[in-house]
């Protein structure tokens, strides 16, 4: 059968498969964020310092990255099904674990098991992507896999701190834990690889997975996503766009405009969220763009443009009135989901059947920007810190933030200028 012959699935039924795989990822968002409003409940129960409850945290992030090309490698090789399934139950094990820990040292080791299984979700949704739903739209539904994390991280918010006032902690994590294990169940029993599993024609050709999964396979695989130039740059170019938006809205950010734009904590913690509901609707905005113009990098150059320059403005520019601020917040975080150009763009660079391995490696990447960025930037705002403080809590000057946010503001005008060096792939797929 020829590809021009295949019509594919029915849309409602695709976006069912594909929004199984969603929920898990938005789970993973939900986990990401959740320790910040339970952070006194942590302190005290693991009776740790502020240090041990950012250790405690960070050991999501560093599974997380760690399992990136991995992740890559068996969602091309284990096909997402599995990839996915697995994902739920080591997911569901380590929240169960977390939650139930009374020693610090089983609790870390349920963030790490978090962080690790939870890193397969959005690779697994992006190959779903690839073979559920037709190539045209592909950067439209990564953009809606972003929003829906997006979701996660909001729920993790308000939500989960009025459940926290009503419920003890350790109940409602344990809740979650049990409702990932049973999503888990429910992507084994209902979620396929592909269409034509379930009698459905598809929108490409089955790519039928390895017969064995051999050391010497995964070596060439990654080997050869490798040897393309857009793989090195697309690895790089994300990272500097996510690493602004979530160091700045994820930890630097409110204690800057309480300082120096005289926000009260509240209206300072509100102006950050605008970036994260910004970029949840420029995400699949972006996307489908992309995808009507038929084309991946002007767009993408257009858009990083508008978010160094929003930032310039954001960070440097001293007398912007909150309503400006509000505008200027709202744009760059609208812009920001170009990057999600970066998965449809990366995938056509490479052979489809290499779709999952260097869409790993990129997610790596965009995760590696606020890794980063975020102890860099508190590195460089302790080595220029006065003196000052304030009801025991450190103060930092005009000049030291300013100083902090240079690579921030650097790796974001990188991202820029690397983009003017990437291949156009025109949206269609390299053979």
């Amino acid at each position: 059968m020829k590809t021009n012959e295949l019509t594919g699935p029915p849309l409602a039924v695709a976006w069912f498969i594909w929004g199984l795989g969603a929920l898990f990822y938005l789970a993973g968002f939900f986990q990401r964020v959740a320790p910040a409003v339970m952070t006194r409940e942590l302190m005290r129960d693991f009776n740790i310092s502020a240090s041990g409850l950012g250790h405690l945290s960070g050991l999501y992030f560093y599974a997380y990255v760690a399992m990136q090309i991995p992740t890559g490698i068996l969602a091309d090789t284990l096909g997402p099904r599995k990839l996915l399934t697995a994902g739920c139950l080591v997911a569901g094990m380590g929240t169960l674990l977390f939650a139930l820990s009374q020693q610090f040292f089983w609790a870390g080791l349920g963030r790490f098991l978090i962080g690790g299984s939870v890193a397969v979700a959005f690779v697994g949704l992006l190959k779903l992507s690839s073979s559920w739903f037709p190539k045209k739209i592909y950067a439209f539904v990564a953009g809606n896999a972003l929003s829906i994390g997006l979701i996660g991280a909001v729920t993790a918010g308000p939500p989960l701190r009025f459940l926290m006032d009503t419920f003890y902690w350790r109940q409602v994590i344990s809740v979650t834990g049990a409702m990932t294990l049973l999503l888990g169940a429910l992507i084994w029993f209902i979620v396929r690889d592909w269409p034509q599993e379930k009698g459905y024609p598809g929108f490409t050709q089955k790519i039928p997975l390895p017969a064995v999964l051999s050391v010497a396979g995964i070596r060439h695989g990654l080997f050869t996503v490798l040897t393309y130039r857009n793989t090195w740059l697309l690895f790089v170019i994300p990272g500097g766009i996510v690493g602004c938006i979530l160091t700045f809205s994820g930890l630097w950010g409110v204690p800057y405009l309480i300082s120096h734009h005289s926000l009260s904590p509240v209206r300072a913690a509100s102006l950050s969220s605008v970036l994260l509901v910004a970029w949840a609707l420029g995400a699949p905005f972006f996307g489908w763009v992309s995808d009507r113009m038929g084309k991946r990098k002007p767009l993408y150059i257009a858009g990083s443009t508008v978010v160094a320059l929003g930032w310039a403005l954001i960070l440097f520019q001293e007398n912007l009135s909150f309503s400006q601020l509000v505008m200027a917040f709202f744009v760059t975080g609208f812009c920001s989901g170009c990057m999600i150009v970066s998965f449809a763009f990366v995938a056509e660079s490479v052979p489809a059947s290499l779709s999952g391995t260097v869409s790993g490696l990129t997610n790596m990447g965009v995760m590696m920007g606020p890794m980063l960025l975020q102890p860099i930037v508190g590195r460089i705002l302790d080595s220029n810190w006065t003196g000052q403080m304030v009801n025991g809590v450190r103060v930092y000057s005009l000049d030291a933030y300013e100083y902090g946010f240079i690579p921030m503001i650097a790796w974001v005008f990188l991202s820029v200028l690397l983009l003017f060096f990437t291949k156009e792939t025109h949206c269609r797929q390299m053979t």
